[in-house]
């Protein structure tokens, strides 16, 4: 792991393509996952989007009318994505939005909000929630998934609970391969 500020580790920008292979497109389909989440026309936010895994799906979701907003504390992982989503002429959806261990730097409203396998690398979880449900709009959702791996379930029920006291509620939703995941909107 990569130590940033504070003593935190995030997952280093060079391991991330063992991650972003075509066994866990099979495993854990981008589309499938976002389907009936994100709309054309539509604002989102990728917290922790490393390469784009979900990212580029998403410009794709949201359309030429929508935008995405790819958030990483990592300038490898948003220039990795900048090449990629210029190879798949998607950069006019894609803003990226280097953020730091504080805040996702991100200011504008969102209709969705993923975290995939990252709030469990979040310092101040309270002070995470707090800011997405600032930026969700009324009736958007915020997607977080945890790898089993790293989060216990007892640890995500404490995810939950942080989220819960920053204003969100858990909503039914599907489970992820291999993941803890949870849909939350605002209470």
């Amino acid at each position: 792991m990569n130590k940033l500020q504070n003593h935190d580790y995030v997952c280093p920008w060079w391991l991330l393509p063992a991650f972003d292979n075509p066994l866990r497109s099979l495993l854990q389909r981008p589309e499938r996952i976002l389907q009936n989440l994100v709309h054309p026309g539509q604002s989102a936010a990728d917290i922790g989007c490393g390469m784009g895994y979900l990212t580029l799906p998403l410009a794709r979701m949201v359309g030429q009318y929508g935008q995405v907003f790819a958030v990483d504390v990592q300038e490898q992982m948003l220039a990795g994505l900048r090449r990629r989503a210029q190879r798949a002429g998607l950069e006019e959806r894609i803003h990226c939005q280097l953020a730091n261990r504080a805040s996702t730097g991100l200011s504008a409203p969102v209709d969705f909000i993923a975290a995939f396998w990252m709030v469990h690398e979040v310092p101040d979880q309270a002070a995470f929630f707090h800011e997405l449900h600032g930026l969700l709009k009324p009736e958007g959702v915020i997607l977080i998934v945890e790898p089993r791996v790293h989060v216990s379930t007892e640890k995500f029920t404490l995810t939950l609970q942080t989220a819960q006291a920053a204003g969100l509620k858990n909503l039914p939703f599907r489970t992820v391969f291999f993941s803890q995941t949870a849909l939350l909107a605002h209470l």
